[in-house]
């Protein structure tokens, strides 16, 4: 029904891509909303981008609050409303005292899936130091969680449903800087945003540490857009903003990182 192959032509992450095809064909043919698990943002950027010129269904990606990384993706047809209360999610939270056995995302995440629940199921988790955590989850688990989930590390924890709203987001910490380069070139953008040396950054970008726009780039001269998203492991990201050309005809660059 849709064109598989050229859907998945070029494509990183093809076991999640083709699991969306399905459900996409799924959605055309029940005439119904279809609701995927959650997927990380590479994948979720690679299914916006491909299914983006396609008019037979449309999608709608959520992970309950704007900043989510992990999403689930609503698909219809076009002829059906799609809206963000149409992507079920639920949240949880995980109280417990941590001030002498601090746990981190890790930590978390580990004591999530020793209940037996696989990784696709769980959205977002955000770390509230010693007071312990929350959990965006597929409505479905609710109940499961709040009976298994009693430890995390060394430290006894209450599991309860708590409304989205009720979620604790930290805004994260913007810093904004202009740089001007002779070139667009990714390790020339990145070193400067960053602050890494263009040494450096070249090395990181061809361990495979760098995306762009949620896709792995290995070339350092990769060229850079205004608007595209630069992510470095272990280093947050950074947003190209408008761009401008000097007197000299070098480029001025405005950037914004997320830390």
């Amino acid at each position: 029904m849709l064109p598989r192959e050229t859907l998945l032509k070029g494509i990183e992450n093809r076991e999640e891509m083709t699991r969306i095809i399905d459900q996409a064909e799924m959605a055309i043919k029940t005439w119904e909303v279809v609701v995927s698990d959650f997927f990380s943002p590479p994948v979720v950027a690679e299914v916006e981008n491909a299914f983006s010129q396609l008019t037979e269904v449309e999608i709608m990606v959520w992970g309950g609050y704007p900043q989510a990384e992990r999403r689930r993706i609503g698909i219809t047809r076009p002829e059906i409303p799609l809206e963000q209360s149409q992507i079920p999610l639920a949240a949880l939270d995980i109280a417990g005292n941590f001030l002498f056995d601090p746990a981190s995302h890790r930590d978390f995440l580990g004591a999530i899936l020793a209940t037996g629940i696989v990784r696709d199921k769980i959205g977002d988790i955000i770390v509230l130091g010693e007071r312990g955590g929350q959990v965006i989850i597929v409505p479905e688990l609710v109940e499961f969680l709040e009976t298994s989930l009693t430890q995390v590390r060394s430290v006894p924890v209450k599991t309860q449903s708590i409304e989205l709203s009720e979620l604790k987001i930290r805004p994260p910490k913007t810093k904004e800087m202009t740089t001007v380069e002779a070139s667009m070139r990714l390790d020339a953008i990145a070193s400067a945003g960053f602050g890494m040396s263009r040494s450096k950054m070249v090395d990181a970008i061809n361990k495979g540490d760098v995306r762009v726009n949620w896709k792995e780039i290995t070339q350092a001269s990769h060229n850079i857009e205004s608007g595209d998203l630069i992510a470095v492991r272990g280093k947050g990201r950074l947003e190209v903003g408008e761009v401008g050309i000097t007197k000299k005809q070098r480029y001025r660059i405005h950037l914004t990182r997320f830390q």
